[in-house]
């Protein structure tokens, strides 16, 4: 009988999986026959979903401890690394530097000191070290660890992800049906690309049994892109409202975000403006020609948006 790969990895460590990505991706793994182990935080094994819960094991530990992930990581045929931020909250101990770049590093580790083969990391379009802001900064210089590490790794770079369960998608159109005038930063017309959350997952999941993808890195953007302004339309003719918007220069906006972001509940943060205003497209063919993908456009999900708040839609 011939050789199944997947088969070989009993257990799975997947970092960040009780974050929206995490969720749908411990799905679609336990679909396919693994078996995830969730490294989470005490106190937030309330964030593991029911369904998840009932196969997964969980083991309690922090992503930016190193004995934490070397614990966890131990008799696992795989890491899948998801764990990441948009937002610091320093008093937290939640910076780029400590969940992107060292919780990365204390990732490889584990693998290379229990000589755990496979490593999958989730990384973000547009990541690069060096680069302008401490997002794509800490992204890049993540990515460069995991390249660095002699293991067999493969990079996926998603841009925004929508789905059910999303933040950016909920968000925007509770704002677009509450809210009587929509602030819009600088001019609206930077572009974006959002890609479905399960075309995501699907690549992260069917990698474990692909040998092709070892050594690789795939951009992962969705079908189509849209401008900013374009976007907010969309939706609000979904939901079936009139949006009226208000431009807002970027340096009045960033100015208005430092101070309102000292509050945890404001939705928005400097970091996570400019992550938006950086746009985020890519060439997305070579990923869905390499895993068969028949992507779902943005346009047949935005629909879902108006009787819940985005809270519905195609399962992952």
């Amino acid at each position: 009988m011939e050789k199944v790969p997947f088969l070989d990895y009993k257990e799975i460590l997947v970092t960040g999986g009780t974050g929206f990505l995490g969720r749908h991706v411990c799905r679609a793994l336990i679909a396919r026959g693994f078996l995830p182990r969730l490294l989470v935080r005490v106190g937030s094994e309330e964030r593991i979903p029911e369904d998840v819960r009932r196969v997964c094991r969980v083991t309690p530990g922090d992503v930016t401890n190193r004995e934490c992930v070397v614990n966890a990581a131990q008799s696992t045929g795989a890491i899948v690394h998801l764990a990441g931020i948009i937002r610091e909250f320093p008093a937290r101990n939640e910076t780029f530097e400590k969940v992107h770049v060292e919780a990365t590093r204390h990732a490889v580790h584990a693998a290379n000191h229990w000589r755990i083969p496979r490593f999958v990391h989730v990384s973000a379009l547009g990541a690069e070290a060096g680069g302008p802001g401490g997002y794509f900064d800490s992204k890049g210089r993540a990515e460069e660890i995991v390249r660095n590490s002699g293991l067999s790794w493969t990079v996926f770079r998603p841009a925004g992800i929508f789905g059910p369960g999303d933040r950016f998608f909920t968000e925007l159109g509770r704002a677009v049906r509450r809210a009587p005038v929509l602030p819009v930063p600088g001019d609206g017309e930077f572009l974006l690309q959002p890609v479905f959350v399960g075309d995501v997952v699907k690549g992260i999941a069917d990698c474990l049994s692909r040998p092709d993808t070892e050594k690789r890195s795939f951009d992962v953007g969705g079908p189509e892109r849209f401008t900013y302004n374009e976007l907010v339309d969309r939706i609000a003719a979904a939901i079936g409202v009139r949006v009226r918007k208000a431009r807002i220069s970027v340096p009045r906006i960033r100015r208005a975000t430092r101070v309102l972001s000292r509050f945890e509940k404001f939705p928005l943060a400097p970091e996570m403006l400019d992550v938006l205003l950086a746009g985020s497209t890519c060439d997305g063919g070579p990923y869905y020609s390499a895993f068969g993908l028949d992507p779902l456009p943005v346009s047949s999900y935005i629909g879902s948006l108006r009787s819940s708040d985005g809270a519905s839609g195609k399962s992952a």
